[in-house]
């Protein structure tokens, strides 16, 4: 369970998150995190979030945006507000690390997202670019999808190939979430 101080940290990308406020301290309003971002990491798939919004703060380094096909660079003290449904993916090419202060508005599900994909990657169970299997990405997308959303294949495309996978996944012992990762 995400609580105010926790920190999760992916092997795989080298990202860290902190949480700040959590969905529990905000009554769902908001989940704050300070995310540290390592030097020159890869870019993450395009993704969009169907209900939040989310606001960034640099606080140190440099972030590297992509909004809608557009590749942006913030600087320490720039803001950006992504509103809701608005493609993007945020990365750090720099040679130093990236510090940014991120709010997601409402919270939702946002941080058991977080650390059940961020606990797949602890325990080995991605690819080099931080995705489980098939099967397992199959329940993961479908149990956040209110939370976030990955631009390919479309939508509906992930929904019904996701759908018809989904009771493989069961079958062979895959679960959207896993109690060690969210307690």
């Amino acid at each position: 369970m995400a609580y105010s101080g926790k920190i999760l940290k992916n092997p795989v990308t080298g990202q860290h998150i902190k949480f700040i406020q959590t969905y529990n301290d905000t009554q769902g309003k908001l989940l704050e995190m300070e995310s540290t971002y390592h030097a020159r990491s890869t870019e993450p798939p395009e993704h969009y979030h169907p209900y939040q919004s989310e606001d960034f703060e640099v606080l140190e380094g440099e972030l590297r945006v992509r909004i809608d096909g557009e590749i942006r660079t913030l600087k320490p003290g720039d803001t950006l507000h992504i509103p809701p449904n608005k493609v993007h993916a945020m990365w750090n090419d720099n040679s130093t690390k990236a510090v940014i202060n991120w709010q997601v508005r409402p919270a939702m599900q946002t941080e058991y997202l977080f650390e059940t994909t961020w606990g797949l990657a602890a325990d080995g169970k991605v690819n080099d670019k931080g995705m489980p299997n098939i099967l397992q990405l199959a329940l993961t997308v479908n149990k956040f999808s209110d939370v976030f959303r990955l631009i390919k294949p479309p939508y509906l495309v992930q929904k019904i190939g996701f759908g018809v996978l989904t009771p493989f996944a069961y079958l062979l012992g895959y679960k959207p979430t896993y109690k060690k990762y969210i307690d």
